[in-house]
């Protein structure tokens, strides 16, 4: 277990990405770079910076581990970077997520209160990104106890649900790929956020 006195992050790049025909999603490429490095960027500063998920290339400090069984869903792959870490609040980040260096400066506007256990980003139809989101290590750790199986195949939802969370719209910055066109989308906002760039955090106001 890594001890830290700061704030740790959980990287989750561990799934089949179906939809895209099995493609090691986090190696997709948005604005030069590949979604995993772009996720791992954003929460540079933590300490440790987990990544779950199978070994690959990218840019940064990161420790790996995995979930278990492999491709046991997200709410294992949490379990997982849980158990290598000791900090008090943690990002909890899918790797596919391309503009995670905004959503990251949102939610850190958002410090948490002493009655909340995390702060998750809505998308702009108003849906919890629950891997989109900052949580507290303890309330965490307990919901996943909770579960059977060490959370194997359990939905974000029934892990994340019962805790008491702060939501925060944030638009398109929440936006995940999924599919062919979500990446041909993310690649299109990126390359006009290029060619005009934005303060960090807006984004989603001015592109959804």
């Amino acid at each position: 277990m890594t001890s830290s006195t700061g704030t740790a992050a959980i990287v989750l790049a561990g799934g089949r990405a179906s939809r895209l025909g099995g493609a090691a999603k986090p190696l997709l490429e948005v604005g030069g770079r590949t979604l995993l490095d772009h996720v791992v960027a954003a929460v540079a500063d933590c300490d440790p910076v987990i990544v779950v998920g199978p070994r690959m290339p990218v840019s940064g400090v990161v420790v790996w581990t995995q979930e278990t069984p492999p491709f046991g869903g997200p709410v294992a792959a949490i379990a997982a970077g849980l158990a290598r870490l000791d900090t008090a609040e943690v990002y909890v980040l899918a790797a596919d997520v391309p503009h995670a260096d905004a959503a990251v400066a949102l939610l850190r506007r958002h410090p948490l209160s002493a009655d909340e256990d995390g702060i998750c980003l809505t998308d702009s139809s108003g849906r919890m990104q629950w891997l989109t989101a900052r949580y507290r290590v303890g309330p965490l750790r307990a919901a996943v106890q909770a579960l059977p199986d060490a959370g194997r195949d359990a939905s974000a939802r029934s892990l994340l649900g019962g805790l008491t969370l702060t939501t925060v719209d944030a638009g398109g910055l929440a936006a995940d790929i999924d599919t062919w066109d979500d990446l041909e989308r993310a690649r299109a906002r990126m390359s006009d956020a290029t060619r005009a760039p934005r303060r960090a955090g807006t984004l989603d106001e001015e592109t959804t």
